[in-house]
């Protein structure tokens, strides 16, 4: 690269990838941490060879259109990708990179901790002390199920389905799972899990942990009917995408003592306003999308997406393509 190609970040990231960025292009790095509002990211892309972007930035024909014909890559700062219009990047030879593989173990340790935090009502009893309503040790007092012992079970078995799956087997746990495809039988002797219907499988688990993509055939899966599927001492946790949850129908659920309680990395939208129901509820535990949220894990996240960026600045193929076929389409 002759002359520094200009790119634009849309937040900074860790300084492991954005200063590899900012030593070899001409960067512009938003600097708020609110995401750049709409008119305003589509005026900071014009002319840009590459922009870096995060899953607050969606990138369509308008955007693409308003960054110009020169763009050569669209780097997302995420394992997700459901904020890129992939097909208008293909259909315009810009390949598009993710972050994947390096959120797996981390992400799978907050889905974890959001079962437990959830069964054994943490947020609950930290607001119970705070408001010194801490009297007196009881035998009644903010009871959970256990999580020894207890049947899980996993919509959406890809790497973090099954880290998740190594966990559970610490705790001794029956593990079901559930995808729309059953897994090779290696794979399920590896972690003895067993495939089951989605029905079945809610109906059966104490633990429900999603960890599916969002498509058309992912949005609302978890709506009204299935939650009156499972049972209510139930558990259910969300670390995949928010719309993968109907969130009027999981608020009835919850009040109406269907479940037991839910935990939640993700909402939807994002973020959950502060009226929503479903922030009324005790036993409904939200956190704001922190699942990759570990200094090492956004770390690499932040270098692999550097290294998607400069590789498509420099014409060659992206470490990690969302969209390969768009090296054969070239």
């Amino acid at each position: 690269m002759a002359e520094r190609p200009k790119v634009f970040v849309a937040r900074r990231i860790p300084d492991d990838g954005l200063n590899v960025v900012t030593a070899a292009t001409d960067a512009t790095v938003w600097p708020d941490d609110l995401p750049p509002p709409r008119d305003e990211l589509l005026r900071a892309v014009a002319g840009c060879d590459g922009v870096l972007t995060l899953l607050t930035d969606r990138v369509d024909d308008e955007f693409l259109d308003a960054a110009g014909p020169q763009l050569k890559v669209v780097s997302n700062y995420a394992v997700g990708f459901d904020n890129v219009d992939v097909p208008a990047c293909t259909a315009r030879g810009i390949p598009v990179g993710n972050t994947p593989g390096v959120l797996t173990e981390t992400t799978a340790d907050l889905a974890f901790a959001l079962m437990m935090a959830a069964a054994r009502r943490l947020a609950e009893g930290d607001r119970y002390v705070r408001a010194g309503k801490w009297k007196t040790w009881g035998p009644m007092l903010l009871l959970g199920p256990d999580v020894h012992g207890a049947t899980i079970g996993i919509v959406g078995f890809g790497r973090i389905g099954q880290a998740v799956a190594r966990r559970a087997a610490g705790f001794g746990m029956t593990i079901l799972y559930h995808d729309v495809q059953q897994a090779d039988p290696a794979v399920e002797a590896e972690h003895s899990a067993t495939f089951l219907p989605l029905e079945k499988l809610l109906a059966q688990a104490d633990f429900v942990s999603l960890h599916v993509n969002l498509t058309p055939e992912t949005r609302g899966l978890i709506n009204a009917e299935k939650l009156g599927w499972m049972k209510p001492t139930a558990v259910l946790v969300n670390t995949s995408r928010g719309p993968v949850v109907d969130g009027a129908a999981l608020a009835t659920a919850l009040r109406d003592g269907q479940i037991f309680a839910a935990a939640l990395d993700v909402t939807d939208p994002e973020p959950i306003p502060t009226d929503d129901p479903l922030l009324s509820l005790d036993n409904c535990l939200v956190v704001p999308h922190i699942a990759s949220a570990s200094h090492a894990t956004r770390s690499k996240m932040a270098e692999m997406a550097a290294a998607n960026l400069l590789a498509g600045l420099r014409g060659e193929r992206l470490p990690t393509p969302v969209n390969p076929e768009v090296y054969e389409r070239a």
